[in-house]
């Protein structure tokens, strides 16, 4: 018989209930869900033209999903200053944002507890994604987003019916209101909350299916608090148990130099000043899951990247030359790639599939100012 999955502390060790109402262990730890089997692809729903193709790989049914067709986005081949390069392109998705599959899930999973009133904190997509699949739930939303975020990402959230509260100072001090909110309100947070992940993990599932069920050797991700890392890795170890697949791609994580914790963690040094990036999306100093994301990349044999902030505009510009329009928090996993190409970390003829996780609608005032 199957064991039933738990929320799992996995410093302590300490299990709980799915049914519990917890965002994080009582010892204030980052939760995880216990390991999955994975799926079969036999047991993919072909019909479903969104990320609940894979609603078999949960933890738990979900009775009434809320989906606004996310998911599927495209992955395409791009030939650019000689190399090929597979781009996985998430601002296809409903809110522009790779968020909006981790929202998706969460989300539903609040719902089906009864949950109907949350508060949330984000640098702006994760924000977005939240009010928007809690509008489309029908409950009542607040997103904390540090005063200088991009005044399209307010503007959207606004526009979905939720409050957006402006927090004065770093994205740490965003964080640390929201969870002294977290008192009062549940706290749906993108970073906090391991249902998110489960949402994300759709994403290596995605690229599995997209590939014709193959691995691809190398997946490059832009990342400050790595979901997508850890997403991706969750995924591909599930097709591992499942049988489906025999080897794990390898996860590179890019970052801004300004802002790179998690690549100087892989190196076991320490950034000794964290400066401003126009890539705010990837600009966290103290990620939640540090040792996980570490162990991730580790495990897959992976790496790691940094952008100077004149190398992220640089890569905004050049993409946009070869049609594709995405944000500075994700175009510098493109720069990023190249200088794994160039200092041999990465083969040229390896097939590499480069994440790029929101809109250059996004960011307009950067494109304007840098372009």
């Amino acid at each position: 018989m199957k064991q039933a999955a738990t929320f799992i502390d996995t410093v302590s060790g300490q299990q709980f209930s799915l049914s519990d109402r917890i965002w994080r262990a009582p010892n204030g730890n980052p939760l995880m869900i216990s390991d999955l089997p994975g799926i079969l692809r036999a047991e993919i729903h072909p019909s479903n033209r969104s990320i609940w193709r894979y609603a078999n790989s949960l933890p738990v049914q979900i009775q009434n999903p809320i989906s606004l067709g996310e998911g599927c986005t495209p992955l395409i081949r791009s030939k650019i200053d000689g190399i090929n390069f597979h781009f996985k392109l998430e601002w296809f998705s409903p809110t522009g944002s790779f968020k909006d599959r981790g929202a998706s899930v969460l989300m539903s999973f609040l719902k089906q507890q009864g949950i109907g009133v949350v508060v949330e904190d984000s640098s702006g997509n994760a924000g977005a994604a939240i009010a928007a699949y809690g509008a489309a739930a029908g409950m009542d939303i607040t997103i904390l987003v540090p005063s200088c975020t991009q005044p399209a990402k307010v503007v959207q959230s606004r526009a979905y019916g939720a409050e957006v509260i402006l927090v004065p100072g770093a994205r740490e001090d965003t964080a640390a209101a929201a969870i002294e909110r977290a008192e009062k309100t549940f706290y749906a947070s993108h970073n906090w909350h391991p249902m998110f992940l489960q949402g994300t993990k759709s994403l290596g599932y995605e690229i599995w299916e997209d590939l014709g069920f193959a691995v691809p050797d190398n997946i490059v991700i832009p990342a400050s608090e790595g979901s997508n890392v850890l997403g991706c890795h969750i995924a591909f170890s599930e097709l591992m148990r499942s049988g489906e697949i025999d080897r794990m791609p390898r996860l590179f994580v890019s970052q801004p130099e300004n802002s790179a914790p998690l690549h100087h963690a892989l190196r076991g040094t320490q950034q000794e000043q964290f400066l401003p990036t126009i890539a705010e999306g990837t600009a966290v100093k103290s990620p939640t899951r540090l040792h996980a994301i570490v162990q991730a990349v580790r495990e897959t044999n992976g790496g790691s990247v940094t952008v100077s902030e004149e190398g992220i505009a640089s890569a905004c510009k050049r993409l946009a030359r070869a049609g594709i329009f995405t944000e500075p928090s994700s175009a510098h996993a493109w720069a990023g790639t190249k200088a794994l190409i160039e200092n041999g970390e990465i083969d040229p003829t390896d097939r590499t599939v480069i994440l790029l996780t929101g809109s250059g609608l996004k960011s307009q005032s950067v494109y304007a100012e840098n372009v």
